[in-house]
């Protein structure tokens, strides 16, 4: 068996396995966390993700570089990301809501990579100049797992604001029981709204250290540390969402929803810095994607 078969084995166990841990952390929450569910969710997580593992280190042994040079490439390793930063916070907070808005994020983005693809863009080819650089594994490892942190800190943001308005939207419906479940629901937001601000407060320095790297490795390879192309640019306004979002909660001039809407729009501006950017096939970013 050569290694791109293996690579493509691997691939699909861990998209297998995505399918199945989504159903499992469904039900798992449907259920009132049980848990076989919850520990079965967490195994299966660490295999899908030592799988993912696997499958970048055939990439990168067949190929003889970093496995970062494409969209396939950095889909794979961004759901590595996903995955790896999911049991890292499942360990620490034993919360199974993370893998349940987690993995329905890392199923669609294996799910792109392997289906809606053409072969063609699956296939690594020779690396351009620019490529040809140990930067290429600091600053593009470094904004893809930020990129993982931030889009799970956003997603725990965005499901704060769900549960927020369809407890608290409608002050007139709210029952009779309110004071007796007012606690309670407290506690549960004030979790969801907490650890997103702690994932964020994560992924927001990784993001400055990818956006440096990348200035110095411009520098070296075009001369210059900046040059405003539509990625550079998206990243920054990344950049500034996110800012904002960290400073509206340190000095706590924000409370509640107004910074949940924040994180929430942090987590679209993504996806544009990202993915968005590259349909354009425009600026020094746009090789190796989609022109």
């Amino acid at each position: 068996m050569n290694l791109i078969l293996m690579d493509n084995t691997y691939i699909n166990i861990s998209f297998a396995l995505l399918l199945v841990n989504l159903m499992i952390y469904w039900v798992n929450i449907a259920f009132k966390k049980i848990k076989i569910l919850s520990t079965l969710g967490t195994i299966l997580n660490i295999i899908l993700n030592l799988s993912l593992s696997i499958s970048l280190i055939l990439r990168w042994i067949y190929n003889g570089y970093f496995p970062l040079s494409n969209l396939y490439e950095s889909l794979i390793f961004l759901t590595w990301g996903l995955t790896f930063i999911q049991a890292i916070l499942e360990q620490k907070n034993n919360s199974k809501l993370i893998g349940a808005i987690s993995t329905p994020i890392a199923l669609f983005t294996i799910g792109f990579a392997s289906l809606a693809l053409p072969l063609d863009m699956k296939e690594a080819s020779p690396l351009v100049p620019a490529l040809r650089s140990n930067w290429l594994m600091m600053h593009v490892s470094i904004m893809m797992i930020s990129y993982s942190t931030l889009i799970l800190g956003s997603l725990l943001s965005i499901l704060f604001l769900i549960l927020y308005k369809i407890r608290y939207g409608n002050k007139n419906t709210i029952s009779s029981n309110y004071i007796i479940q007012k606690f309670t629901r407290i506690s549960l937001l004030e979790s969801i709204d907490n650890l997103s601000y702690r994932i964020i407060g994560l992924g927001f320095p990784l993001l400055t250290i990818g956006i440096i790297a990348g200035a110095v490795w411009a520098n070296e390879a075009w001369g210059s540390y900046w040059s405003w192309d539509p990625k550079e640019t998206w990243a920054l306004i990344t950049w500034l969402v996110f800012a904002a979002y960290l400073h509206s909660r340190i000095n706590q001039s924000w409370q509640g929803e107004k910074p949940a809407i924040l994180a929430s729009i942090g987590f679209v501006v993504v996806w544009i810095c990202y993915l968005g950017v590259n349909f354009l096939g425009q600026g020094l970013h746009s090789y190796g994607w989609f022109l």
